[in-house]
């Protein structure tokens, strides 16, 4: 189990990890879009090589400078799992902002309040994912949260007032270098992405070092080769997100083959076309797309597991291709280790940078776990290790994860506070009740109960709640909420 990584590129930027890769084989390919692109967001399937993603970063880095956004200004983005999510990320980061990635279902209501505290100057959302309308949403947030002055997006059918993006995947000279700050580049904040706690929606700052810690577990641990491919079914909307997927791309400088939601066909197709490559996906779908012989071709799997607790009770993995388990805690850190001989999950040892805290949860600390609050606040922890809110037990010389933080709904990657969704549904419906069931691939899924669901549901959807919350009524399923 690597919980630090190496230490060689801790003091290189993301753009200059991506920049050293460019260098290397700027005429290879370096992002490839879903096959099936256009049934859920707008275009074709796009495929960039690193020269012509160096120019679509720089294109993106000049029209947030044209828009008049400043050194440190913090750039909401919510985009499905394509390409324009790594090209926005890289943009931000190369023209000196703080790219604060959402979960693509956040809908206006959790967007408003995750925004409101860390203040945003703009959003970068596409105009169709799904049934959903992000480029809508983004306006409809914007109008709650006076700093944000721009909406920036990509697609067709855009609302009036939003900034199109689509052109920067055009020729330009518009080619920029990240600006420059006082100090280490890696030290600065790069990305802020949101946990949840019992006290709602918490803001949490990395910087480029801590996100390289974060992806070096992964890219050692798996023992990925320079030049590997990888295929990722996990946006880049959250730490994990991140670490599993951009990170061991720029490590590697491969080609990263992007997968939206869970389309087994899609998925095969992308595997058949990249059939070395390193495949990342969620932990639940893993023995499911086994059975379905969906797996064959792939040689290293990597799996995230965001209810940890889930892993100890796992199938015992048989087959041929390596298997990583990656245990997420939120948005606080990753344990990634190998399957045992047995097949079975890698114990988490006692001591070092784990502990239990009297409490009886887990704690982390190290290179890739946030030190300080955000914006620029005091340290997270006088003793450097913060409490991830998982109870686990103590067995002989290691532990094992028991259950999720207190109070926290998990369903896929998305978590909800259980009292202020009980508060939310009791407000629009005293007599609707709405709880979370067991599923298969999920963990959970919420499950709701309204004498009139479809009046719930609009007064739901009218206050811009998430979609998740409003399906649990209207009978709407969503598997693909990784």
């Amino acid at each position: 189990m690597i919980l630090d990584g190496d230490t060689t590129t801790s003091g290189a930027t993301l753009d200059e990890l991506f920049r050293r890769a460019g260098v290397r084989a700027s005429q290879a390919l370096a992002l490839c879009d879903p096959p099936n692109r256009a049934s859920f967001t707008d275009g074709a399937p796009r495929t960039l090589t690193y020269g012509e993603a160096d120019r679509a970063i720089s294109t993106l880095a000049a029209r947030l400078h044209a828009l008049g956004l400043k050194t440190d200004a913090v750039v909401a983005i919510q985009l499905p799992n394509t390409v324009e999510s790594v090209i926005a990320l890289l943009g931000v980061l190369r023209a000196g902002m703080i790219a604060a990635p959402l979960p693509l279902l956040w809908a206006q209501h959790e967007i408003v309040a995750a925004l409101r505290g860390i203040g945003a100057k703009a959003m970068i959302a596409c105009g169709r994912a799904g049934a959903e309308q992000p480029a809508k949403t983004a306006m409809l947030a914007a109008a709650e949260l006076f700093p944000i002055r721009h909406v920036c997006a990509f697609g067709g059918n855009l609302p009036d007032g939003v900034v199109p993006l689509d052109d920067v995947f055009a020729s330009s000279n518009d080619l920029v270098h990240a600006s420059v700050r006082p100090g280490p580049a890696a030290a600065h904040i790069a990305v802020v992405t949101f946990d949840v706690s019992a006290a709602g929606i918490v803001p949490v700052a990395r910087n480029a070092a801590q996100l390289t810690a974060g992806g070096n577990s992964i890219f050692l641990e798996a023992a990925l080769p320079q030049g590997a491919n990888i295929i990722s079914t996990i946006p880049p909307s959250s730490f994990a997100g991140i670490a599993l997927s951009v990170m061991p791309w720029l490590l590697a400088g491969g080609t990263l083959a992007l997968h939206h939601g869970c389309d087994p066909g899609a998925l095969y197709e992308q595997s058949e076309t990249f059939p070395d490559a390193a495949l990342v996906l969620p932990g639940p779908a893993l023995v499911p797309l086994a059975e379905a012989g969906q797996l064959l071709a792939c040689k290293v799997l990597i799996a995230l597991w965001r209810a940890p607790e889930r892993l100890a009770g796992c199938t015992p993995w048989y087959h041929n291709a390596a298997l990583i388990d990656v245990a997420a805690f939120g948005e606080i850190g990753l344990l990634a280790s190998p399957r045992d001989a047995n097949g079975k999950p890698a114990a988490i040892p006692i001591g070092g940078k784990i502990m239990r805290t009297r409490a009886g949860t887990l704690a982390l600390r190290g290179p890739m776990v946030p030190t300080r609050a955000f914006p620029a606040g005091k340290a997270l922890s006088p003793d450097d290790f913060i409490d991830t809110g998982f109870t686990c037990a103590i067995e002989g010389d290691v532990l094992a994860v028991t259950s999720p933080p207190a109070g926290i709904t998990a369903v896929g990657g998305y978590r909800f506070v259980q009292d202020a969704l009980d508060a939310l549904i009791a407000e629009a419906d005293p007599a609707a009740t709405l709880m979370a069931v067991p599923n298969g691939l999920l963990g959970q899924r919420l499950a709701g109960r309204s004498v009139d669901p479809q009046t719930l549901t609009a007064a739901l959807q009218g206050r811009g709640i998430n979609p998740l919350i409003t399906g649990a009524f209207s009978g709407r399923r969503r598997a693909s909420a990784a």
